[in-house]
């Protein structure tokens, strides 16, 4: 087996569903970002993006700050470094896919 096929094999599963993958796209060109903007670019409904947050905070590539500006609550996102890394990871093992798919 190739090491671009055997690189496929062991992507990060978290970060692979298509919707986790946005969120974390979005926060590593962003920074940070708050719920309500995370929803707009995701595309994603309240409590879809709301499991997704969960699942990527649990694996550790996310983390979530909830406070309040003024009488409203704020969500802030951030990747964590682990989170960071683990993204440029995943993306360095597509890019080594890439002539497989040509």
């Amino acid at each position: 087996m190739s090491t671009a096929v055997q690189d496929l094999a062991t992507l990060d599963r978290v970060i692979h569903e298509p919707a986790r993958l946005a969120i974390m796209t979005v926060l590593y060109a962003a920074g940070e970002a708050d719920f309500l903007y995370l929803q707009h670019e995701c595309g994603l409904t309240q409590g879809n993006l709301s499991s997704h947050l969960a699942r990527l905070e649990e694996a550790g590539h996310v983390r979530i700050e909830k406070t309040f500006k003024g009488k409203y609550p704020l969500t802030i996102c951030r990747l964590t470094r682990s989170g960071r890394a683990a993204l440029e990871s995943y993306a360095q093992k597509i890019r080594s896919a890439g002539p497989l798919f040509r």
